[in-house]
């Protein structure tokens, strides 16, 4: 099959400012200007005046959850307890209501609903509400039955679920493999929608079942599926090789295996080196030690697989560096930094912290869309840490700027999917001295998220690589370089991205593509 793709702006370099490109299967086959188009062809696609770009990476995500997500009742704009337990009231029905995205951090009530006022507001049947950090849900209802909510270790009689019981309730409303397929499906159209074509999903026990995760990477591994390409991680502790091969055998395609090391700011849990400064006494939870770190991070090498660290205070953070450095010390510094080992979030992340990420060769992928939803001076990381630290949060162009490979990812659905949000997010992040480039930032968002899960994808568009990109309606555009003033009807020369300046005016993807396989196209 051989198709021209005219009447655009394509985002490739060496050849001007191209306006088509032609895929044949799964490769670009030309590009150039329409005039110069190849009339040998099977099908024509008019791209409107679209702006071409390699296809989003989204290089941390949870599938599953993001199309339970899609059909949900959000309750992430809720300005308060009440309005939450309102806008479930006018979602309830004869079946399971299921909702997300509540943080009670930002209400004046300052915790979260009970099992029994949610009970009242869905009309006593079942309900599954998970908060934004997807650590805890609220579930009733035969729901509730499932979690066994009374267990003291992961849940209580408040109706909250947290671990094991979270699993449970959820496995419970998920169902069969049917019902799975089809919440994957819908979960991967809503990244194929906004121009993601590559998806890096980070499998949690809390979050899906290991059995889950290998029907996510069957179900996306070949291109004919006309859906995202996904990297599967899965997040189990590891003390030995045989541990992580065994974990490889049960997940066909497994990419690597990961542990949770501490919680989030937002929930109180990330592991601090100072207290809480709205809590004088807490410094969060570590869960993992450095010798398990260093055991984890040997066994996931030995078995040549990566190791993903879920990693968010300055404490937990010293403790994995510490980790890294012992299986550095046993297995070799050069045999660590080939290993493409991972650390995910890493939200602080101080001098002699980077200096150790850069000697071991280790990826950050960071959420820049926390950021702009909770930094700031007045939002809730520096009621959280105080403004100092807070400032110091999410340190993008430092890590840049030392040559830490950096990545991003929307951690969906706890921010939702929104790849040109997060490139925003960097460039305009809170802390002036940490702003990145457009150019940087988009880089961050595509190529290398291909090279953070060790693939040969380009993660670029020329001629002869993969053809996976998509197409986005724009209004002006600015060079990679950052000048701005260009419009996509008239462009000049050179590689162009949107502009973001402008929240409100977001590029909507009208067309995407995985290895010349057609994911999403906007229907008039």
């Amino acid at each position: 099959m051989r198709t021209v793709y005219r009447n655009g702006v394509v985002h490739a370099a060496g050849v001007g400012t191209p306006t088509a490109l032609v895929v044949e299967d799964a490769e670009i086959a030309w590009i150039g200007a329409d005039a110069d188009a190849p009339s040998a062809v099977d099908a024509v696609v008019d791209l409107g005046g679209a702006l071409v770009t390699p296809g989003f990476v989204d290089a941390h995500a949870h599938v599953l959850e993001t199309g339970l997500a899609a059909a949900s009742v959000d309750l992430g704009q809720a300005r308060s307890l009440q309005e939450a337990l309102d806008r479930l009231a006018g979602a309830a029905s004869s079946g399971v209501v299921v909702a997300h995205g509540w943080d009670e951090s930002t209400w004046p009530e300052g915790r979260p609903p009970t099992g029994e006022e949610v009970a009242r507001a869905v009309g006593h049947g079942a309900a599954y509400v998970l908060g934004a950090d997807l650590r805890r849900a609220v579930v009733t209802g035969a729901l509730a039955d499932a979690a066994g909510s009374g267990d003291a270790e992961d849940g209580g009689s408040d109706g909250t679920v947290h671990g094991p019981a979270l699993a449970r309730a959820r496995e419970a409303l998920v169902g069969d493999a049917g019902r799975r397929e089809a919440l994957l499906r819908a979960g991967l159209a809503e990244f194929a929608r906004q121009g993601v074509v590559w998806v890096h999903e980070i499998s949690t026990p809390d979050l899906d079942s290991r059995s889950g995760l290998a029907q996510l990477l069957g179900l996306t591994a070949e291109r004919s599926s006309g859906l995202p390409a996904v990297v599967g991680y899965r997040a189990e502790v590891c003390e030995d090789a045989d541990q992580a091969r065994r974990l490889a055998e049960e997940i066909p395609g497994l990419a690597g295996v990961g542990a949770v090391v501490d919680g989030t700011i937002a929930d109180g849990r990330a592991a601090l080196r100072a207290p809480y400064a709205d809590d004088g006494h807490g410094h969060g939870d570590l869960l993992l030690t450095a010798e398990q770190v260093a055991n984890h991070v040997g066994a996931a090498t030995r078995a040549r697989l990566q190791a993903v660290l879920a990693v968010t205070g300055d404490r937990a953070m010293a403790e994995v560096l510490l980790g890294f450095q012992a299986a550095a010390d046993v297995e070799g510094v050069e045999t660590i930094r080939a290993a493409g080992h991972r650390l995910e979030h890493a939200a602080m992340v101080d001098t002699p912290a980077l200096a150790r990420i850069l000697v071991l060769g280790l990826t950050v992928s960071g959420q820049p869309t926390a950021d702009a939803a909770w930094g700031g001076p007045d939002g809730l990381f520096a009621r959280r840490l105080g403004p100092v630290r807070a400032a110091n949060l999410h340190a993008f162009a430092d890590l840049a700027g030392a040559g830490v490979p950096l990545v991003f990812g929307s951690g969906s659905p706890a921010a939702g999917v929104d790849p040109w949000g997060a490139v925003r997010a960097a460039v305009h992040h809170h802390e002036p001295s940490q702003r990145l480039s457009l150019a940087a930032a988009f880089a961050a968002a595509t190529r290398a998220g291909h090279r953070a899960a060790r693939s040969a994808h380009p993660g670029t568009l020329r001629v002869g690589g993969p053809a996976s990109f998509a197409a986005w309606r724009v209004g002006a555009l600015v060079p990679a370089g950052g000048r701005a003033g260009a419009t996509a009807e008239h462009p000049g020369e050179g590689l162009w991205l949107p502009d973001l300046s402008d929240p409100a005016e977001r590029p909507r993807c009208v067309h995407a593509v995985r290895d010349g396989v057609v994911l999403y196209a906007e229907t008039a």
